[in-house]
């Protein structure tokens, strides 16, 4: 059933034509007219009850820093980042996407967004500070509705950008007590990963099959450690943009990105959940070639001292989701994001239920 046209509405229409999808309102054109229209609705329309209407009502939404479960808690949520942040912005870098309107579409959403704080949040009082981040929403979207989200924020970027101190509020966030939903798909997570992964070095992919070359890449590179296969898979002046200002160039640089990760974690594995391709569209960037989105997963132990200070020795557990731009089988352009901050806050907090074991002692 098609609901009636919502009042207020000035999402930018990218077609006339109606769409053709089975289950989606006929207003949408396509899986990214659907993504574009109702981000732009909920966030710059502020029509935020649309959540309502466009998640379902057990939909979960993974972040690193905690799971919200349910259309309700999405409002809520938004309401309070809004609250916040009320001149929020969310311009799409790129939508990469996978599937169809039968299994359900997969949509890796790549978001340049701008931002004031000129209400409190969970960051604390508000600072009246502009921040621009980078964000990835993965949604699996299907009759209408997201049915399951991985949300990635560059959080650590943000708080900088705010004049607060992202050490100070890890720490803060360690003291408080994780969800119990929240802390038990996060140990389900640092079980998964380790079963689902090897460290077998993959075939070389057919140059011309981008995605394949994509995951053999990062197969070898993460899990089999063959950190040099950096010079196969980028270009020589490829640039690589991830989290906490991070902004590479050339193979020596990104080599090094890999193995800061890889000196700060023992045993660790990357599992590369879901990717999927499309020809690239010439924007933001004019040259022809491939984008690829990869969702991954990693876990290791915080056993060396390259990241995030003393060791903790206790399992960390990160989410991401990495956007590739390539040509003639080369990568170009990377953006990766995940969330810093929250893997801090993992660590503060081993740190400190361990100064807590030894009171008790």
């Amino acid at each position: 059933m098609n609901r009636m046209k919502h009042h207020h509405d000035s999402a930018p229409a990218t077609s006339k034509k109606g769409g053709t999808m089975q289950g989606f309102d006929a207003e949408f054109t396509d899986i990214v007219d659907y993504i574009l229209r109702i981000t732009y609705r909920i966030w710059e329309g502020k029509q935020v009850g649309l959540c309502r209407d466009y998640y379902s009502d057990d939909c979960p939404v993974y972040t690193l820093a905690g799971m919200t479960v349910g259309a309700e808690e999405v409002t809520q949520n938004t309401l309070n980042t809004l609250a916040a942040f009320p001149d929020r912005t969310l311009h799409a870098d790129n939508i990469i996407w996978g599937g169809d309107d039968e299994a359900g579409f997969h949509t890796s959403h790549l978001i340049n967004t701008a931002m004031t704080n000129e209400g409190d949040s969970d960051f604390g009082p508000a600072t009246g500070k502009h921040a621009r981040i980078q964000v990835i929403a993965h949604c699996v979207v299907k009759d209408n509705r997201v049915i399951e989200e991985w949300l990635v924020r560059d959080n650590y970027s943000l708080v900088e950008q705010l004049g607060l101190n992202p050490d100070e509020l890890a720490r803060q966030y360690a003291a408080k007590a994780p969800q119990a939903r929240f802390q038990q798909w996060y140990e389900a997570e640092l079980e998964r990963v380790p079963e689902v992964t090897n460290t077998d070095k993959a075939q070389p992919a057919d140059q011309q099959q981008d995605q394949a070359m994509i995951l053999a890449a990062l197969q070898n590179i993460w899990n089999a450690k063959m950190v040099g296969d950096v010079q196969q898979a980028y270009s020589q002046d490829a640039k690589l943009h991830a989290s906490a200002n991070r902004e590479l160039s050339g193979h020596q640089q990104i080599a090094d990105f890999y193995l800061s990760f890889m000196g700060t974690f023992s045993d660790l594995r990357v599992a590369l959940d879901y990717s999927c391709e499309q020809p690239h569209k010439g924007l933001p960037r004019k040259e022809s070639g491939t984008d690829v989105a990869v969702r991954w997963t990693m876990t290791g132990n915080h056993s060396g001292s390259k990241l995030f200070g003393t060791p903790s020795n206790v399992p960390i557990l990160i989410i991401g989701e990495s956007q590739y731009h390539i040509v003639d089988g080369k990568i170009q352009e990377e953006w990766t994001v995940f969330d810093q901050l929250a893997i801090m806050t993992q660590i503060y907090r081993a740190r400190q239920l361990a100064k807590l074991g030894e009171t008790e002692e």
